[in-house]
């Protein structure tokens, strides 16, 4: 099962492996270390499913629509790098619960969602669990 959650919410038993999938652990001015988020709050980092620097730049500092967003990182999430990444992302979570967490508490306009989609679109009958 591959569920996603906020990366600031408290662990949960049914979590199981937790994945970052952020660029940065960060406070909104991208530089200073974000205190709520250490080391214990995911087991994993995989900073190449993050959407890049300058997508997220454009999104929160520049006003990009959502619909932009969306469509410009399932671009990049669709190149052959990002595909591997989510074809083991996939393995992980037809072996085990996997979460992947970001920052955002709701799911809607959220990067994690995509990925979860795209994780479905590889896969099926894999199960999948958006918060």
């Amino acid at each position: 099962m591959l569920r996603t959650k906020c990366i600031l919410l408290p662990h949960d038993l049914e979590d199981g492996y937790r994945i970052s999938v952020m660029s940065r652990h960060t406070l909104d001015d991208g530089v200073t270390l974000d205190p709520r988020i250490t080391e214990d709050s995911f087991d994993a980092w995989w900073q190449a499913l993050a959407p890049p620097l300058t997508l997220v730049g454009e999104y929160y500092k520049r006003g990009m629509p959502w619909a932009r967003f969306e469509d410009r990182y399932l671009d990049y999430l669709r190149n052959a790098v990002q595909q591997q990444k989510l074809k083991d992302l996939v393995w992980y979570a037809t072996r085990e619960t996997t979460t992947i967490l970001c920052v955002e508490t709701v799911p809607k306009q959220c990067h994690r969602r995509l990925i979860a989609e795209e994780c479905r679109r590889l896969a099926p009958a894999l199960e999948i669990r958006v918060a």
